[in-house]
């Protein structure tokens, strides 16, 4: 085993007293998984460029055609490594509770010995990285460093996109420092035990597959994917499960949201962090085009946001990551007109179609697909094949700062301050179009039951609901009770000072099964009600469920939207919410003693209110 010369590949930051664990912990880590070589990243542009031409000469990237998709790239994955595997994902807690009934827990001794016996070896004739990384702006008030071993480019010239990769990031460690180690390998070497040598493939990766997760001693280890939910271990795994429980023991919050800035047409301006389960529209709100003129959106974040109370008793909030790692189809110029400028280059594109002209494309990038392709399993593709020409789940993953609608304040060191909190969920009946919260504690009873319900008896039981608190049921790393507890002592410690709270649903139905609510764009005049809600302008009527707009409070100037269409966006009804109350209950029930009693109380506070209203 070599390390490469700094100057050839890597970082030219010399080894100090404050970095010699961890040097200590890559000479570990190379020990165990036998690589070739170990180069230390320093995120130049020349580390990159070569990078991507080695993959392109290997096969793993297919460079796009640069007068159509300039600095861009295609990687086609193994059809068994497409996605998050949940069910091989853990949180290894010390104690059991600690993960609680929404994690899959494993003894973090037994993990280990696990892992080490699968991570023995498994880089052997690869490269293994070393990627320091920050999470926020280098040096921010918010921010966080780690570091990450791979044995795969791919995940390098990736987590370079999505976060601030490099010398810049490995300067911040220093004896006094916190930082995640991340250990990762796509579980393929290039060597077997007898030493004979593998024919590498495009994507290697490994059948076994598991993410682990240590809170307590606030370790990553990844084994056997390449895909990004599992291999870009800043992501999810740090910026959220590692980072909540960060977050529980420091007094500050990781969540699942999207931060946006909105300004008025008076020229106000107002930060709103949203959280929404997966396929309820988070990016298209994050890049929002609004309807309405004078009204002006712009991206901070489409994905996570890291909020602390700020010296000022405000919650200030960042964008912990750098870029975009977006889901593709879905995705065109009517439903996201800003996505689709910002991939217009300089993209990574996973699992999408080819156009035979070298250019990409996926179910919604236009209305009509071109009449020939290459699917993302790399066979042609016409109109009216049996399979979608892109995976479902096909990505991509482009930089933040691409994107024309992203805020001069995006990269703040000091983060924004949070005006207003949005929670949301695909609900085809009871919830509101908007409502608001009485107060911080009612907000968190919001963020404690959001959900989306079936709509298909494929999916299970119509009209069962499907709980996501806080939208972090798959990424909360402890106890999602303790993390709504946690939620209550952060805003007792905001008191006055809380950004209010409102809950959001675009998804309601009309009895014929058409959605009510236009959506995309013409949200921003729920945005434009919230607005008014904060500086007094906008009056609400209060109902069980929480405020909801005045009478001619909701611009509704130029939509097409009836009397009737209107009323059935905002109707309660106490019977219907009666039985959600008691499903309410049951996800409650599940967490047992450890549910706050005060959201308890709230639950029985909606139960009267119901009672009454009936």
């Amino acid at each position: 085993m070599s390390v490469v010369d700094a100057t050839a590949a890597g970082t030219t930051i010399e080894p100090g007293p404050g970095r010699e664990a961890l040097h200590r912990w890559v000479d570990q880590v190379a020990s165990l998984t036998e690589p070739d070589q170990v180069v230390w990243c320093s995120g130049s542009d020349a580390e990159n460029r070569a990078l991507l031409d080695a993959m392109v000469t290997s096969g793993s990237l297919i460079a796009l055609d640069p007068g159509l998709r300039p600095d861009s790239y295609l990687a086609r994955s193994d059809p068994a490594d497409v996605a998050r595997v949940e069910d091989r994902t853990f949180i290894c807690s010390v104690d059991e509770a600690d993960a609680g009934p929404t994690n899959n827990w494993r003894d973090p001794a037994a993990m280990r010995a696990d892992l080490t016996d699968r991570f023995r070896g498994s880089m052997r004739g690869r490269t293994m990285y070393v990627v320091p990384f920050s999470m926020g702006p280098i040096g921010g008030a918010i921010s966080q460093v780690g570091v990450q071993v791979t044995d795969s480019p791919y995940v390098v010239v990736s987590t370079r996109i999505m976060t601030r990769m490099g010398d810049d990031a490995l300067t911040q460690i220093d004896e006094d420092t916190v930082w995640v180690p991340a250990m990762h390998s796509v579980g393929m070497p290039l060597v077997t035990d007898d030493g004979d040598r593998i024919t590498d493939v495009p994507w290697p990766s490994n059948e076994t597959k598991t993410i682990a997760h240590f809170p307590e001693t606030r370790e990553i280890w990844s084994y056997g994917s390449g895909y990004g939910g599992n291999a870009l271990l800043a992501k999810k795994c740090f910026a959220l499960r590692i980072a909540s429980s960060m977050a529980r023991d420091d007094g500050w919050l990781a969540e699942h949201m999207l931060l946006i800035r909105v300004t008025t047409p008076a020229g106000k301006v107002l930060h709103v962090a949203a959280a929404f389960p997966s396929a309820c529209g988070k990016t298209n709100f994050a890049m929002m085009t609004p309807t309405v003129p004078g009204w002006k959106v712009e991206t901070i974040g489409d994905d996570i946001a890291w909020l602390r109370p700020g010296a000022d008793g405000r919650l200030w909030a960042i964008n912990p990551e750098a870029g975009f790692f977006g889901v593709a189809p879905g995705t065109g110029p009517d439903t996201n007109p800003a996505a689709m400028s910002t991939v217009r280059s300089g993209t990574v594109f996973t699992n999408v179609a080819m156009t035979l002209e070298g250019d990409v494309w996926w179910e919604g990038a236009s209305e009509t697909p071109p009449r020939h392709l290459i699917d993302w399993r790399g066979q042609p593709w016409e109109p009216g094949s049996a399979t979608p020409a892109a995976h479902p789940n096909a990505r991509f993953t482009v930089a933040a700062e691409r994107c024309p609608t992203i805020s001069d304040d995006w990269d703040s060191p000091d983060g924004v301050p949070i005006d207003a909190i949005v929670f949301g969920g695909r609900r085809a009946t009871n919830v509101p179009l908007v409502a608001e919260a009485e107060d911080w504690e009612h907000g968190v009873f919001f963020g404690s039951t959001i959900s989306s319900e079936q709509t298909a008896a494929a999916e299970g039981p119509v009209g069962e609901l499907r709980l996501d608190p806080f939208a972090m049921q798959p990424f909360c790393g402890y106890n999602m009770a303790d993390h709504w507890a946690h939620w209550l002592r952060v805003g007792d410690r905001l008191g006055t000072k809380a950004p209010r709270v409102f809950r959001v649903n675009w998804f309601r139905k009309s009895t014929d099964g058409d959605y009510l609510w236009p959506g995309f764009g013409e949200n921003v005049r729920v945005l434009e009600w919230i607005a008014g809600r904060l500086d007094g302008s906008a009056d609400v009527r209060w109902s069980p469920v929480g405020g909801l707009p005045g009478v001619g409070d909701l611009d509704l100037d130029g939509l097409d939207l009836d009397g009737f269409a209107l009323d059935a966006l905002f109707a309660v009804d106490p019977a219907a919410w009666t039985d959600e109350a008691e499903q309410l209950r049951e996800h409650f029930d599940r967490f047992g003693a450890r549910v706050p009693a005060r959201l308890r109380a709230r639950l029985d506070q909606l139960v009267r209110r119901l009672e009454e209203a009936a």
